[in-house]
């Protein structure tokens, strides 16, 4: 049989917990020798701590070897169930414990959960030691956990699993399960993808197949089995392969091509599949300079803003944050006039030599450096008609004027190509009225008319 009715009642996450901390799979950069969690564990010197990371990491894990390694009374507390009265339950008996000579650790799932009223609760009784104070959260302390208890408390950042150790737990999971259980090549690598990272989803998925193959009397997990048993648990992509780069870049062509639905349509189906979030949000502000640009500023703007309500709200509230970003961002006009300008002028400076500045664009802070002509004949565009020193030259002596930028006539973008066009028929007239012998002639306005500061006397 794949296991015993009493087997059976106890959740397979729960039958593989770690029971030291040389049993953790991940987290190397904490638990390594000589990492700091490991110190911890062994100086026998515990102290209060907020574990950061995403699902399924082994926060809980850790919280429970660690009262386990100083012999200390547990109490577990959930952040999204307890309130204020749990809290002081959870002092009275910590001060029982302390009566009795033991330590008492306890630990606060979901801490950032707790309003900063709860959360200050705390803070007298990890002053004063009367508990060592773990919290767990899956979002940002700096934002989420008060200022005051975050200063009492160490911040240790787990990382999600890795593909090789997400196999090393399928592994132990297969061992414990003993049901002559097996795997083909493509249901391992969909079981670990499905996880992204989490080793309580992995495990829970494999509970859930193993039921269904011992239902079915199978001893070879497939493709096909997965698909009937774990229907909306299975990623649609897997996480840094083909599938999960494919819909990302039919978000970002969707975007660009100004189709609203479309794009709502693919940011929606990664989310569904397990995206995270934040890799979105990263994306959707790298589309708005990419593809929108200097067409429609706001974008980045409502994109960064979007990113941001994400951080504050998390799922699934933020997600509708991002979502509308997407939205804006597809319907806005478009324009890769920046991207293109900004990636010519680094390749063109990757290539090109070193060139002085020219003498005349050089701050000139001592009297040495004006007596050897540095900012001398530099033309103060605020001085100038229009605010602008026509027929200056910003490039350096030694090069001819480049153009990168050229701007499409879409959005803001279109009033940009406007100023920028105007702005060089200054610079022709005055070229012009330089070469006709005209010294330091102010130049006329776009329609030929002098400006009345530059009207002629003799007229």
């Amino acid at each position: 049989m794949l296991d015993s009715p009493l087997q059976a009642s106890v959740p397979l996450a729960e039958r593989l917990r770690p029971r030291t901390i040389d049993d953790v799979i991940g987290q190397r950069h904490l638990l390594g020798p000589g990492k700091p969690l490991r110190v911890a564990f062994e100086s026998g010197r515990p102290h209060s701590m907020i574990l950061w990371g995403p699902p399924g990491v082994g926060k809980t894990t850790l919280a429970r070897l660690m009262a386990d390694a100083f012999h200390a009374y547990f109490i577990a507390l959930s952040a999204v169930l307890s309130g204020v009265k749990d809290i002081r339950d959870a002092v009275e008996a910590a001060q029982i414990q302390r009566a009795q000579g033991k330590q008492t650790l306890v630990f606060v799932d979901e801490v950032h959960r707790f309003n900063k009223s709860q959360q200050d609760a705390f803070l007298p009784h990890v002053e004063s030691g009367l508990f060592i104070f773990v919290g767990a959260t899956t979002e940002n302390p700096s934002f989420e956990v008060n200022g005051a208890l975050l200063s009492r408390a160490a911040v240790y950042v787990l990382k999600s699993l890795s593909d090789d150790e997400l196999g090393e737990l399928l592994a132990r999971a297969l061992t414990e399960l003993d049901g002559g259980l097996t795997l083909t090549d493509s249901a391992r690598a969909a079981l670990t993808g499905s996880a992204d990272g989490d080793g309580r989803k992995l495990l829970n998925n494999v509970e859930i197949v193993a039921q269904a193959a011992l239902m079915q009397q199978l001893t070879v997990i497939d493709d096909a089995l997965l698909a009937s048993a774990l229907t909306e648990s299975l990623r649609r992509f897997d996480k840094g392969g083909d599938a999960f780069y494919d819909q990302i870049s039919a978000l970002h062509k969707s975007v660009r091509g100004s189709a609203p639905d479309a794009a709502l349509y693919w940011f929606c189906r990664m989310l569904d599949g397990g995206a995270d979030p934040r890799y979105l949000a990263r994306r959707i502000v790298r589309m708005a300079w990419e593809d929108i640009g200097l067409a429609d500023p706001r974008a980045a703007r409502i994109a960064l803003d979007a990113a941001e309500t994400y951080e504050r709200l998390g799922t699934p509230e933020g997600e509708l944050a991002l979502g509308q970003a997407v939205l804006y961002l597809a319907a806005a006009p478009k324009s890769n006039a920046g991207y293109m300008a900004y990636n010519q002028a680094r390749a063109f400076i990757g290539k090109d030599k070193s060139r002085a500045v020219p003498v005349h664009l050089r701050n000139a802070p001592t009297k040495l450096m004006k007596e050897l002509g540095y900012g001398h004949e530099y033309r103060y565009a605020h001085d100038e008609p229009e605010a602008y020193a026509a027929g200056e030259n910003y490039f350096p002596d030694d090069l001819r004027p480049q153009q990168w930028y050229k701007p499409v006539p879409r959005g803001l973008e279109g009033k940009i190509a406007e100023k920028l066009q105007w702005l060089r028929t200054l610079d022709a007239q005055w070229r012009k009225q330089q070469a006709a012998g005209q010294r330091q002639a102010e130049p006329t306005s776009n329609d030929g008319k002098p400006p009345p500061e530059s009207a002629d006397d003799g007229d």
